[in-house]
């Protein structure tokens, strides 16, 4: 039996419900997508997931002006809530010491017969000279300051790494740059490719076997590791192994090599390109942020899409970087918190580096860990600084999607090789 026609709903009744519904949705959908950006920001493996996600359905260009308007809508709220609000510390800092001269085994000229009569190395233990803060007046206690890193388990190593924190950004207090410095002459860089980045574009590259994990022979002496570059699509940034060329190399851009001599260098593309086979890797990154000391002149002009920005201004999110003094003997690595490619790339310029390269960005990937050994007696990864993620087993056991660095010291046992060989491919690495 039908309903009454007087039991029917108005149309002023229905309109209500409309309106309602409508203002529900409304209501509901804004904080849908703020929980989700929210958990986006919290939960590391969150990210890549919706992202890669929202790739496939809207297309590539669609999603990274949607980062854009969600960070810009994130960097507004940081500045009106944390207006006023001071730059602040993470780690004490002791007083200042004076650099002290080592005794280095190596000879450093051979007197005839190779033996007792050879003059030993006599070089200044490492210390980086302490750079102060960027801003005299919008500054933390310790700014610019070198704080050496410890190896809890290596208790006879020198120190290798030290640490400085640093706030580049007069406009945000909250944008800090964690500066890492590493002795180049007595440490090695060591480049892994991930288990799916960089995709691969050459053929040799298609059937290599890639873990993605730092070698086990290699476990033992690890002191540091962070990230390394952008995915292939985002910029078809090349990258080289030994004799596998994941992708080939773009011309124009910006390029970390590591060669065999144990120099490091961070120059563009066609500087170093000739120096292929004296080269254990090489891996390229967007334009050169600095190089000669000089500020790359699109972001002097305030223009920063080669690093992360499509929209008109400036993109605040995570990024890192790496770079190199002039003399070639320091190696310094960047990760920081809500900054702009210009800031990160000031931070590490005042560092000391002469030469720098943007890596990867956004919330997820940036970091930088340290290695002592746990509870299990295995080594396990530590931040270097809070608010950063990642895991116990992060590079060493915990298999990364994307290529990444990690650091031994000189003393460590070589390898028999550090060429990737090709072997049957797995389904990870033919993605």
């Amino acid at each position: 039996m039908s309903r009454s026609a007087s039991s029917r709903p108005s149309p002023l009744t229905r309109a209500r419900g409309r309106r309602r519904l409508f203002l529900a949705l409304a209501l509901a959908v804004p904080l849908l997508v703020l929980a989700l950006w929210i958990a986006v920001n919290t939960i590391p493996w969150l990210g890549p997931i919706v992202a890669d996600g929202l790739r496939a359905v809207i297309g590539k260009e669609a999603v990274t002006k949607l980062e854009d308007i969600a960070y810009a809508v994130q960097d507004r709220f940081y500045q009106y809530t944390r207006k006023g609000e001071k730059p602040k510390a993470y780690w004490a800092v002791p007083e200042p010491v004076e650099s002290v001269i080592e005794q280095v085994a190596e000879p450093l000229v051979d007197a005839g017969d190779g033996g007792p009569n050879a003059v030993p190395e006599v070089r200044p233990v490492f210390r980086p000279s302490d750079v102060g803060p960027v801003h005299e007046s919008w500054s933390a206690p310790g700014d610019g300051q070198w704080v050496p890193v410890e190896v809890p388990d290596l208790p006879g190593l020198k120190p290798h790494m030290y640490k400085t924190l640093l706030h580049p950004d007069k406009n945000r207090s909250w944008a800090e740059v964690f500066v890492v410095a590493l002795d180049i002459p007595r440490i090695d860089l060591h480049l892994v490719a991930g288990s799916r980045e960089p995709r691969a574009t050459v053929a040799e590259a298609l059937e290599v076997e890639r873990p993605g994990v730092i070698p086990e022979y290699h476990h033992d002496q690890v002191l540091a590791a962070f990230n390394g570059g952008l995915k292939t699509e985002h910029g078809q940034y090349g990258m080289r192994i030994g004799e596998t060329t994941f992708v080939a190399p773009r011309s124009g851009v910006c390029s970390v090599a590591a060669f065999h001599d144990g120099s490091v260098r961070v120059a563009t593309w066609e500087r170093v390109a000739e120096q292929q086979p004296e080269m254990k890797f090489w891996r390229q990154t967007p334009n050169c942020m600095y190089e000669d000391g000089e500020l790359h002149p699109k972001l002097q002009a305030g223009s920063e899409k080669k690093w992360g920005a499509t929209l008109d201004g400036e993109t605040v999110i995570r990024r890192s970087a790496i770079g190199v003094d002039a003399s070639g003997e320091t190696l310094f690595v960047g990760i920081s918190n809500h900054t702009t490619a210009v800031a990160i790339a000031t931070a590490l310029h005042h560092a000391g580096a002469e030469a720098v390269a943007q890596l990867d960005v956004n919330f997820s990937y940036p970091k930088f860990v340290l290695y002592e050994k746990g509870s299990k007696a295995e080594r396990q990864a530590i931040a270097l600084a809070s608010g950063f993620e990642f895991s116990e087993d992060e590079y060493i056991r915990k298999t990364a999607r994307r290529d990444f660095f990690y650091v031994t010291p000189k003393t460590a046992p070589p390898p028999a090789s550090e060429v990737v060989v090709p072997s049957q491919a797995s389904d990870a690495a033919a993605e």
